[in-house]
């Protein structure tokens, strides 16, 4: 699955994280690399510890936890702190699949990836390059959203950052572990809550077969998730 999700952060929230990004200290984002993903990825990430990641990570969980479009098709049950890189240079991250499991630095949890997302934190017309192109979806085509809109998609899929090769390329990134393991039984539920959002204010409150259908989600969601 893909799904964009638009302005998960308004665009004064976007040049209130940028105002900060633009001043930090960044490192190389290769320290945080997986052993087969060292040599594909070139680009810079803020140190998960400094006050101000902490800072970003907590606003966009704040963001993701009021979101209903994002619940809906996630259905997090778990979700990895967010981080946050950059693109310049020539910066690229090559092909390559997400880790299935995640553990989270200074604790003792970890999270499955079974959902990747990337937050846009850059206008389109501020860098060249940096599209993120994910196998299987969208027939390849590359993905380079509107500062302050989210892709959210499988993290199976094989996916790259093309090289920026002017401007900068500022994003967050991040990976949901769904109660709902199976990628197909999520995009029924998805696509089962999102009709009953759509009829429930055009039908009477206590409408039988509104009734039904919410039961039906309910029950589906019962028999398929896991705790």
């Amino acid at each position: 699955m893909l799904l964009i999700i638009e302005n998960l952060l308004s665009k004064d929230e976007v040049k209130q994280f940028r105002s900060h990004m633009e001043q930090a200290a960044w490192e190389p984002g290769v320290k945080t690399a997986g052993s087969l993903a060292r040599s594909a990825k070139q680009n810079l990430q803020l140190d998960d510890a400094s006050e101000l990641a902490t800072s970003l990570r907590n606003h966009i969980l704040r963001k993701l936890g009021q979101h209903s479009l994002f619940i809906s098709a996630a259905l997090p049950g778990k979700i990895y702190p967010p981080k946050f890189n950059c693109y310049t240079n020539g910066g690229t991250y090559g092909t390559h699949i997400d880790s299935a499991i995640m553990p989270v630095p200074g604790t003792n949890l970890s999270v499955r990836g079974d959902l990747s997302a990337t937050l846009f934190l850059s206008e389109p017309n501020e860098y060249v390059g940096g599209e993120l192109e994910i196998d299987g979806v969208l027939g390849g085509e590359g993905i380079k959203l509107a500062a302050g809109d989210m892709v959210l998609y499988s993290s199976g899929f094989e996916h790259r950052v093309n090289p920026v090769t002017q401007g900068a390329r500022f994003a967050s990134f991040f990976w949901v572990e769904s109660y709902v393991r199976d990628e197909k039984q999520r995009a029924i539920l998805f696509d089962l809550d999102q009709t009953i959002q759509k009829l429930t204010p055009k039908l009477e409150a206590g409408d039988k077969e509104l009734l039904k259908l919410t039961g039906l989600y309910h029950n589906l969601l019962r028999a398929w998730a896991t705790t």
